[in-house]
């Protein structure tokens, strides 16, 4: 399948300084690092300036916005019913007054304006409504068909300067898409935007797919499928649709998982019952082996700073978690708790280690650190499975399972999102079931 790029190019941000008196008052923060904070009451505004018929962009950027900055669940969007000041006087400056009546503490103003070469300049300023003082303002020139993509800059800049962290709004999230009924199911991979605007699919569903990873430059996917029932690890590029099978594996490779740097790609390996870890150089195609142990030993995760290793085993006699070195020395196990861990992945923090954990007939997601202690669970389902992490190691998206009958008829798969905290807990709403998601770097 041939997929041609979605990035823009023509995107430059500089910062708009102006002037204005200074108030002596705190600045405005929200403390992402505690439990439960109330959402912070913010005013995003129609984007002005632009006029039919592309004068629903402005609408529809405004829109995007509000929706980012609600899904992550530490802002509130106020009903634009409710505003006094129109779009058009905010050109001019706010007025504090009129925004602090509706009970704002953050208004967000925007303006687009087409140039003659027919890019566009969109330009945003972000108020502190009660310290009437500019936190921030940016500009940024693209193309018009680049308009949602600029959106979700913009959502991250807002994220950034009012909770001091980077947002994860400008990414993607490739999962695998399920249909048919249960005896026949149907998995293709698929890709969105991480609001589900973009959709599109890359496989056509003849080979069964699972377990699909991005690259550190996103522009690749390693993902399993099945070829002639046989298991293989595969290459996807996303913006030619090439795939390619990793190596020549005699037996079944899965659980496939590119390095920190994207140089290799970690993956499991079985042949006569037992399973180990390998690691497959992209450039040399050589393989190296890193565990050799009778037990399964499967799902490798590796640590942001390429050091480490975070890993599933059976070899305790139930299935744990361990860590070992990049180069397969110094296995030591980090879970001890009541239970059966799987699907360890580490954060790109660096900080915390989430995983997959039954017990007591319950699924659920969790978090330890790196030397398994802290450990967290997050969520409890019929079947919570697969973690993945957002860029900025602060939100954690998986997949749902609910129970069918007796004779296989109900039940869905659909994907979910949860902060560090256990809060806001949401689905991530895709036109059909869905599982194994991947959560993307933020986009280049």
């Amino acid at each position: 399948m041939q997929i041609k790029s979605r990035f823009f190019v023509y995107c430059l941000a500089t910062a708009l300084v102006f002037t204005f008196v200074e108030v002596a008052q705190a600045e405005l923060r929200v403390d992402i690092r505690r439990g439960y904070v109330e959402p912070l009451p913010v005013a995003v505004t129609e984007f002005s300036g632009i006029t039919s018929p592309k004068a629903q962009m402005g609408r529809d950027m405004s829109g995007v916005i509000a929706a980012n900055l609600e899904r992550s669940g530490l802002f509130k969007p106020l009903d634009p019913r409710a505003f006094i000041q129109n779009a058009s006087s905010l050109r001019v400056r706010p007025r504090f007054s009129d925004w602090r009546v509706i009970n704002a503490q953050a208004l967000v103003q925007g303006n687009i304006k087409v140039q003659p070469d027919g890019r566009m300049r969109v330009e945003f300023r972000l108020w502190d409504v009660f310290a009437e003082a500019q936190m921030t303002g940016l500009a940024y020139f693209t193309e018009p068909q680049n308009w949602r993509r600029v959106a979700h800059i913009i959502s991250d800049a807002i994220y950034k300067r009012i909770t001091g962290e980077d947002g994860y709004f400008d990414t993607r999230i490739v999962f695998v898409a399920e249909s048919g009924p249960r005896d026949r199911r149907i998995k293709r991979l698929a890709i969105m935007d991480q609001d589900g605007a973009n959709f599109r699919f890359l496989t056509d569903g003849s080979a069964l797919v699972l377990t699909p990873r991005f690259s550190p430059t996103t522009q690749e996917i390693t993902y399993l499928s099945f070829y002639n029932n046989v298991p293989r690890v595969y290459l996807f590029d996303i913006e030619t649709g090439r795939q390619e099978v990793l190596g020549n594996f005699k037996g079944m490779t899965f659980a496939p998982r590119f390095s920190t740097d994207g140089q290799s790609v970690l993956m499991s390996f079985a042949l006569n019952g037992n399973s180990e870890i390998w690691r497959m150089d992209l450039n040399t195609r050589k393989e190296t082996r890193l565990t050799n142990n009778p037990a399964i030993d499967t799902s490798p995760s590796p640590s942001p700073d390429g050091k480490y290793i975070t890993f599933n085993s059976d070899r305790g006699g139930s299935p744990q978690l361990y860590v070992m070195d990049w180069n397969g020395k110094n296995v030591r196990r980090i879970s001890f708790s009541r239970g059966r861990y799987a699907t360890p992945v580490w954060s790109p923090r660096g900080d915390l280690i989430a995983f997959t954990k039954q017990v007591g007939g319950k699924f659920h997601i969790g978090v330890m650190r790196p030397d398994g202690s802290g450990e967290r669970l997050l969520s409890e389902s019929f079947l919570d499975e697969s973690p993945t992490w957002a860029p900025n190691g602060r939100i954690l998206m998986f997949f749902r399972e609910t129970p069918s009958d007796s004779m296989g008829r109900g039940g869905s798969a659909k994907l979910y999102s949860i902060d560090l905290t256990g809060y806001n807990l949401r689905e991530v709403v895709t036109a059909g079931d869905a599982s194994d998601p991947a959560w993307s770097p933020l986009n280049p």
